[in-house]
């Protein structure tokens, strides 16, 4: 966990401008800068970035947030992940609480491997690059496949020698120690001394989502008998096999921006496609597809497009894991390279507006291709047809999302004219199979239910009447000028806030909120007051709780500014928000006072209509005229504006 001082200190020294700027072409206009969004295709710019509020808005896809949620959705992280991006970008050390020894030599090896591997990448590259063997056996070879220079530069391709230990040598040279080599993959011992373990193999580094190599795949030169064709590092502190994806790092943005990722098997596939300019691809290694792997595909988009070899070796490596692909929520089409050809030599055959047209064309759906290949496999063998009845509906009912229902009912239609058996008995089937599933895992919803509704309906409010004073606007106005006037004078005796608190208790107003997270703010905010601590947006800017911060963020976002060439055209000055800021209080605080006059308007009149003693009945007209005037009144008062 990072020490709450080290969250303060990458808070004190963020600069949004240089964050966004890091990522988008930012160009200057007003007191903001404006720029083409990252998160949506678009020609016109219609991204903003506030460095006075510190946080960027879109008005296209509505996407928003501070510098901390610009590297949370730009580059998928989670909060903590942002968290040391900044820090190492600021240069600032990362204090962790409350970990155990155990976990912070973790740690440490973790980071020690980082600087190894980024030692070794260096190594490698310039052993391609620039002596003779490498440019006469790797370099050569990567040629003739038609690896361009840019291509070996962006992925960091490098050549391990022929020598028995010349990285060996060159790494403990560089006080490396020997135990670190080894847990690295890239030394083994042997007989005592340590060899290199990619002798005479080309070099493919690992990405982590961050850019940091974590780990190797070494590949033979041409066909070799000695040994794997590929040998990856073995799994350590940082390279967890299940939880990589070859090329990610580079796919990533791409992935998002076509909201479609390929999948391919091989490192070279990868190279060849980006190289290509198809750049939304990244490689499972051939490995079946794990969870971790799929949730990582998951944060960039739904739909996965699997681009395998046409043998059967590629059929079955297709296939493999992808009921967990539907479980995820994953919509997964399959495409089969023709003609003994894979990826990487048919984007080179056919160019990649070609290759492109052929996907296109050859998108299968995976249940509907996993029914044609098991049908294949079963012939005219009634029992193998029978094990394939109850193989599809296994696979049709991980498809338990509610959003998935008419998909389901769409393939339990489909595979029951093609299987030639009956509709409602495979429903029935699909049916069994996901109930029991849902049993062995002891369902979750079970304990939702348990844990009841948290929510309660406010008492004695009829339902028209909650409906028709909601307002989520007017609470989020009343906020937003509570955090950007609270510290100023209302008068010579109180603040604005102090003034927006004492309304609101004085007249009951606080009960009209219905947003949760403005009432909270607000709450947090009046606590800190009472405390005496000096408050600044920035608190709720960067708050602990990400929901509360995106509602700030929403309520900071402002579309229009001045014109600065307003003086040029126009005589006279126009006042902004801050010199307009208590005309501003004053008309949220009566628009609150108005909404609860006519919540007891209402709530009057639905009296009045049932039956009543005549002196009840008088009281009740009195009060309706009481109540009117008062409606009258805040009507006429300053700043008041009326929408029919």
């Amino acid at each position: 966990m990072i020490a709450q001082q080290t969250i303060q200190d990458i808070q004190s020294k963020i600069d949004i401008i240089d964050i966004v700027g890091s990522f988008v072409k930012l160009k200057r206009r007003g007191s903001n800068y404006i720029g083409n969004c990252p998160f949506h295709n678009e020609k016109t710019p219609s991204f903003t970035v506030s460095p006075s509020k510190e946080i960027y808005k879109c008005f296209g896809c509505g996407k928003s947030g501070n510098a901390i949620g610009f590297v949370m959705d730009h580059e998928k992280y989670s909060y903590v992940e942002a968290l040391r991006w900044l820090a190492q970008r600021y240069g600032i050390e990362v204090i962790e609480t409350e970990t155990s020894p155990e976990y912070r030599e973790q740690q440490q090896v973790a980071e020690s491997l980082h600087i190894l591997n980024q030692f070794a990448a260096k190594f490698f590259a310039v052993q391609l690059k620039e002596t003779e063997e490498g440019k006469d056996i790797a370099l050569s070879y990567l040629k003739e496949r038609g690896f361009q220079d840019e291509t070996i530069e962006k992925f960091q391709l490098g050549y391990s020698p022929n020598e028995r230990d010349a990285f060996s040598k060159e790494a403990l040279k560089n006080q490396y120690s020997a135990t670190l080599l080894k847990r690295s993959g890239l030394c083994v011992e042997r007989d005592g001394e340590l060899v290199d373990n990619y002798r005479g193999r080309i070099i493919f580094p690992i990405h982590n989502q961050s850019g940091k190599i974590i780990g190797f795949g070494a590949r033979v030169i041409g066909s070799s008998d000695r040994g794997p064709k590929y040998i990856n590092t073995p799994e350590n502190e940082l390279y967890v096999k299940s939880r990589i994806l070859y090329g990610s790092y580079f796919a990533r943005h791409t992935i998002d921006r076509s909201d479609e990722c390929f999948l391919v098997e091989g490192y070279t596939d990868v190279t060849a496609m980006h190289q290509a300019g198809i750049e939304n691809v990244v490689a499972s290694g051939g490995t079946a597809l794990t969870i971790e792997q799929l949730r990582l595909i998951r944060k960039y988009t739904n739909n996965l497009t699997i681009i395998y070899d046409g043998d059967a070796a590629g059929v079955k490596a297709a296939l493999r894991g992808l009921d967990l692909a539907i479980e995820e929520g994953l919509h997964v089409q399959l495409v089969l390279i023709p003609d003994k050809e894979d990826p990487d030599s048919y984007v080179k055959k056919v160019g990649a507006d070609g290759f492109r047209s052929f996907i296109s064309a050859n998108k299968k759906d995976f249940i509907l291709f996993q029914l044609d290949v098991a049908l294949t496999e079963a012939g005219s063998d009634s029992i193998k047809k029978a094990a394939v009845v109850n193989q599809i509906a296994e696979s049709i009912s991980k498809f338990n999302r509610a959003e998935d229902f008419t998909r389901q009912q769409d393939y339990i239609k489909k595979c029951s004219q093609i299987l030639k058996v009956d509709e409602q008995g495979l429903t029935a089937l699909v049916k069994k199979l996901a109930q029991d599933k849902l049993t062995r895992e002891e369902k979750k919803s079970i304990k939702d239910a348990q844990e009841g509704p948290k929510n309660e309906p406010t008492p004695a409010q009829d339902e028209s009447v909650e409906l028709l004073f909601k307002d989520d606007l007017n609470e989020q106005a009343v906020l937003r000028a509570l955090l950007e006037f609270g510290d100023k004078a209302w008068d010579d005796s109180v603040s604005v806030a102090e003034y927006i608190f004492a309304e609101l208790e004085k007249d009951g107003l606080e009960e009209l909120f219905d947003n949760r997270h403005v009432l909270d703010i607000m709450q947090e905010y009046k606590t800190m007051k009472q405390s005496g601590t000096a408050i600044q947006e920035k608190m709720f800017l960067y708050h602990s709780n990400p929901s509360i911060a995106q509602t700030v963020v929403g309520l900071l976002s402002e579309k229009h500014q001045i014109s600065p060439n307003w003086n040029k055209y126009y005589k006279g000055e126009i006042k902004n928000r801050d010199g307009l800021y208590k005309e501003e209080v004053t008309s949220c605080i009566t628009y609150l006072k108005l909404k609860k006059v006519k919540r007891l308007i209402v709530e009057n009149q639905m009296d009045l209509e049932r039956e009543h003693q005549p002196d009840d009945m008088m009281i009740l007209l009195q009060t309706h005229q009481h109540l009117k005037q008062l409606e009258m009144e805040l009507m006429r008062a300053p700043g008041t504006v009326i929408f029919k």
